[in-house]
């Protein structure tokens, strides 16, 4: 099969054409035929910081996590998949699983779902990563309807996800963003768009709020910005981040009685740790989608397998409007 490899590992390293063996489903593994894969921030870092980051696989790196694509075969004990089946998921592309820069994944059963009906395979290929964590955050916080949820950075990947299920769970969605092209798809999500770079945490809370402050905050931007989280959110909120590499005084925290909830949905890759749970967030996602609910935001610049080095650089430059997605 073709694939796209790494044989370096830095923020300029190559991606070289390979011609690899097909891989064949083991007892447990669906083998999929990838029609389309997404570039996640992650991706990135992987490419950039090599073995400098502990869930890097050794070179030669196949990257890419996200996919979808069609079942050529599965392996012995795997029920609900059939050759033929069009399927989407988030799979390998880190430690020693083997990614979808390529024709082909073997990918654990349990870590796909079929695809929803009425996304297009480059539309479902967008969804996964950001997908699951987008949901297993609000679940966690226990998003509900007529809470008043704020959302940091919601034109980003895992942030345009959220909007649309916490309006799909009957919030009021308020977001932050920047730039009148950002802040358009925040609005066209159905969030009220906050531009944080004009508007202070203090002055958005007291005209959205009434100085109360938000139920449920979901950090998709972290690092510092948590700061401002814990500032925008009401008493005894609910604080959602996928970032949280930061040292930070709790003292705001605390004395507001919050809950942090920390997303990192690559534990169930990494560790072999519940990935059933992750087959059944995209399943649920599916139903979701094709309810009409939540459709993923893509970038406009296309690209193909060979291009994937210009794909990385257009989510790293910042130029990227929604998921930047590879054709196989």
């Amino acid at each position: 099969m073709k694939a796209m490899i790494l044989n370096a590992y830095g923020a300029d390293a190559p991606f070289d054409v390979a011609e690899l063996q097909d891989p064949v489903p083991a007892a447990g593994q669906v083998l999929v035929r990838i029609a389309a894969s997404s570039v996640n921030t992650v991706d990135t870092m992987i490419r950039q910081m090599g073995k400098d980051l502990p869930l890097s696989p050794k070179l030669p790196a196949l990257l890419g996590m996200d996919f979808a694509g069609t079942v050529d075969a599965v392996g012995e004990g795997v029920t609900g998949f059939s050759a033929g089946d069009e399927v989407y998921g988030c799979a390998g592309g880190l430690a020693d699983l083997p990614g979808t820069l390529a024709e082909l994944i073997a990918a654990d059963h349990r870590l796909i779902a079929h695809k929803p009906k009425s996304l297009s395979m480059r539309e479902a290929a967008a969804l996964p990563l950001v997908g699951i964590t987008a949901y297993e955050g609000l679940a966690r916080a226990a998003v509900r309807a007529g809470q008043r949820v704020l959302v940091h950075g919601g034109a980003g990947g895992v942030g345009h996800v959220a909007i649309q299920l916490a309006r799909h769970f009957g919030a009021d969605v308020f977001s932050t963003g920047s730039g009148a092209e950002k802040l358009a798809v925040i609005e066209a999500l159905g969030a009220t768009a906050i531009d944080y770079r004009v508007e202070a945490v203090p002055d958005y809370v007291d005209r959205l709020t009434d100085g109360v402050g938000f139920d449920v905050v979901y950090d998709s931007v972290g690092g510092a910005n948590m700061a401002n989280s814990f500032d925008a959110a009401a008493l005894n909120a609910n604080v959602v981040s996928t970032v949280s590499l930061v040292e930070l005084d709790l003292s705001v925290a605390h004395f507001k009685g919050l809950s942090l909830h920390v997303v990192f949905m690559l534990i169930p890759m990494l560790h072999n740790f519940k990935r059933e749970e992750h087959g059944a967030i995209l399943a649920k996602l599916a139903e979701i989608v094709d309810a009409g609910a939540v459709k993923p935001v893509l970038d406009d610049t296309q690209f193909g397998l060979s291009e994937i080095g210009q794909a990385h650089d257009r989510l790293t430059g910042g130029r990227a409007i929604g998921k930047v997605v590879v054709k196989i």
